[in-house]
């Protein structure tokens, strides 16, 4: 089982993001997959596929002479921790300066700053009804 907070280096997400598109994989599929991108060697793709199965981020299972790996967390649960991460380590933890950062450095169509503007009141309907006595969350 993975730690609560997902925290993955440069190699792992290059690792992980291959095994999500190729999943069950080999050893061997990914650094195949990867070769464009990395001069990996099969050992070092295969190190690097066992450390992750030890930190919770790959399952292993072995298969006759065969290792085939599986992710253990999802795109969701590596995304967050990478932004809980740049949070707490580029932001001191304070939420409104890291996305006034991401508004401001981005280009944001109408139709973006929308769905964003919705997430926000879907999210404080939820709190209100959680803060009102009256409400029955039963």
């Amino acid at each position: 089982m993975p730690k609560s907070r997902i925290e993955l280096t440069e190699a792992e997400w290059a690792i992980i993001k291959a095994v999500w598109e190729a999943e069950p994989c080999t050893a061997p599929d990914i650094r195949e997959k990867l070769q464009r991108k990395t001069a990996w060697t099969y050992s070092t793709v295969r190190t690097l596929m066992d450390r992750m199965v030890m930190k919770g981020l790959l399952a292993a299972e072995k298969v006759r002479h065969l290792t085939i790996y599986r992710s253990a967390v999802t795109r969701e649960q590596a995304q967050r921790g990478e932004l809980f991460y740049a949070l707490k380590h580029a932001f001191n933890g304070a939420l409104t300066p890291m996305v006034q950062c991401l508004l401001d450095a981005g280009k944001l169509s109408a139709a973006e700053l929308d769905e964003l503007e919705s997430l926000i009141k879907a999210k404080r309907k939820g709190a209100k009804k959680l803060a009102d006595p009256t409400t029955n969350n039963a």
